[in-house]
């Protein structure tokens, strides 16, 4: 009952504010049981060493595309379908007067190269975890029917990735599942990733991936944690709300399919990335309780400082936000490395050197 009542009243939202698609559709999840973000969206948890990360994959209608290749901090202990419209509701928190909305497990397996640790069906998704090395792991999804773009591109940014942890999680539709189930170009399916891992961190980097430099990305990142956490990324990715969860929006979470872990409290973030892709060469690292954010799952470095210095560095301005507010740190960092910043550009996906 809670359900149809939370949909009844975004349906009639929908209706006041005079969007028209919700006129054309009136459903939040189409009758074909997929979803629609007109943007990529991404709502990640934390809570006693757990990450659980929610992300949309979208069917392009095209028989040969890859569906999406999303980098991993850790072995994953679970993959399966999210809710249906989590993510829609989160979208209708943080934009209540227009909402942005489209209405509409195997054991390792040895492999030559990269090591199958996961492989699933989800509707008419196929989803593989991988462990292996950028080579190895272009080599697997290539052979395998992903088609993933090669090129030096490409293995750059799986060395990116790469190079901080071995793990990747490959999606693609099954095209001719897909149509039967009634998909059509835009449709998609909510995948859900629950991982060990110290603190939260979104993989940003790798939305640049598939695109020109000259292109400009757009992403919502939603965050829940037990508290008020630390974030550490570069330029283009701003704080749009910092609150205590209302006791509404989680149980409109929790009554979700699939959706019954969200705790009973938290910290809501959310987050807007707008920038040019050539400037999109971090990711999202988050510091939570006693755990500061990393300089390493940021991207800026490959070692983490250990003698309580800022031994990092970045193209990009850094910026770490906390509970005293933002802190640009380009001209702390600027006069602790000194002649140390690099001066030629990086190619996509490439990681700068170390600073010892």
């Amino acid at each position: 009952m809670r359900k149809i009542g939370l949909l009844s009243a975004i349906v009639a939202i929908m209706l006041l504010v005079g969007a028209p698609v919700a006129v054309a559709c009136g459903f939040l999840v189409s009758p074909n049981g997929a979803v629609r973000l007109g943007r990529t969206t991404t709502f990640v948890t934390w809570e006693d060493g757990v990450e659980r990360y929610i992300t949309n994959f979208t069917f392009e209608g095209d028989v040969d595309s890859f569906g999406s290749l999303i980098p991993l901090p850790s072995e994953p202990t679970d993959v399966r379908r999210a809710g249906d419209w989590t993510l829609q509701r989160l979208q209708i928190e943080v934009n209540r007067e227009a909402p942005l909305l489209t209405f509409g497990a195997l054991k390792a397996v040895a492999e030559d190269g990269a090591q199958v640790i996961l492989r699933t069906q989800i509707d008419s998704l196929d989803i593989v975890v991988l462990k292996g090395g950028a080579d190895d792991v272009l080599t697997w999804v290539n052979d395998n029917g992903f088609e993933l773009p090669e090129g030096p591109g490409t293995v750059h940014m799986l060395d990116f990735y790469a190079s901080r942890s071995p793990y990747f999680l490959a999606a693609r539709f099954d095209a001719d599942r897909a149509q039967q189930d009634g998909f059509g170009s835009g449709d998609g399916i909510p995948i859900q990733i629950t991982l060990p891992t110290p603190r939260p961190w979104v993989p940003l980097h790798i939305l640049h991936g598939a695109q020109p430099d000259s292109s400009i990305i757009n992403a919502d990142i939603f965050l829940l944690t037990p508290d008020r956490p630390d974030l550490l990324h570069g330029e283009g990715l701003k704080v749009n709300v910092s609150e205590l969860a209302n006791d509404l929006l989680l149980d409109d979470l929790r009554s979700d399919e699939n959706m019954e872990w969200i705790p009973e409290e938290g910290w809501f973030t959310h987050l807007i990335l707008e920038t040019d892709a050539e400037n999109l060469t971090y990711d999202l690292s988050v510091g939570v309780g006693d755990t500061p954010p990393s300089f390493v799952d940021a991207g800026f470095t490959r070692i983490e400082p250990t003698d309580g210095s800022l031994r990092a560095m970045g193209l990009k301005p850094i910026h770490w936000t906390n509970g005293a507010g933002v802190v640009a740190m380009a001209a702390i960092l600027g006069g602790l490395i000194g002649g140390l910043m690099v001066k030629e550009r990086r190619r996509p996906g490439e990681p700068v050197d170390e600073v010892v």
